[in-house]
């Protein structure tokens, strides 16, 4: 286990659905995940019950886990919005039972098919004390989505899509201190007015946060050298032909 200098309890909330790739997807996050000390996931599934495939991943971490099954609500799209604003209120009304007496905790959105390092748990979200951005690679049409960054504070951000959002930063590139969520009742709606629709924007805003509240990590380094610690890379669906027979394998077809 990669050892923490603070007992900060990373608190992980994945939205996840039925399909083709989702057990090798969730298997590549289970494997990073289950290195990290003081992580409790959050998955959430959109259907109506879930699934024995997904229980056993979790089972094999050895993590702390609750995993939950809500399907879509009407008026939200397919997106997550719902089963992340479920985990939300999980996370309120259940706190001590994640983090202990403390409340010493961060949250971070992160959906199963990404990759991840494992020091974007240990560098970076581990140390945020109010609102941590960072770099992602493959987002918004751009190889990297990143925080520009002057003098420490982030007075923009370097993305092609819509980049005069407040917080113009992909669900992977942020965490929030467990405080932030627990002093405020901000969710994902239905739709968002700002930001031209992005959830980010408007849970971010809507938990009282601004700009010279971003603590932005990984932009220190030598140009061309910095490291960037989540990616989207999500996995094609496999070319199937001919009888959908799995010979009693624990395979999920669509």
């Amino acid at each position: 286990m990669v050892e923490s200098s603070e007992s900060v309890m990373v608190i992980v909330v994945t939205p996840t659905y039925k399909r083709y790739t989702r057990v090798p997807d969730m298997i590549r996050m289970a494997n990073t995940l289950a290195h990290v000390k003081n992580l409790y996931w959050i998955v959430i599934e959109d259907g109506n019950k879930t699934s024995q495939a997904v229980k056993d991943i979790l089972d094999g971490t050895g993590l702390q886990y609750t995993y939950m099954a809500y399907p879509t609500a009407k008026g939200f799209p397919k997106k997550g919005w719902y089963q992340r604003t479920m985990a939300l209120r999980f996370i309120r009304s259940n706190t001590e039972q994640i983090v202990g007496p403390s409340k010493n905790g961060v949250v971070y959105f992160g959906d199963d098919d990404n990759s991840y390092d494992i020091r974007l748990f240990t560098d970076y979200i581990m140390n945020v004390k109010k609102l941590g951005i960072w770099a992602v690679g493959y987002c918004g049409g751009s190889p990297v989505e990143a925080p520009n960054v002057t003098d420490g504070k982030v007075p923009s951000f370097n993305v092609q899509w819509s980049p005069k959002r407040v917080f113009a930063v992909d669900m992977a590139g942020f965490a929030v201190n467990l405080k932030v969520v627990l002093n405020s009742d901000a969710e994902f709606g239905t739709f968002c007015k700002r930001g031209t629709g992005a959830p980010e924007t408007c849970l971010l805003e809507d938990m009282g946060l601004d700009r010279t509240d971003i603590e932005p990590f990984g932009w220190e380094g030598k140009e061309g050298q910095r490291k960037i610690y989540a990616w989207h890379t999500k996995t094609q669906p496999p070319y199937i032909k001919g009888k959908l027979e799995t010979f009693g394998y624990q395979v999920e077809i669509e």
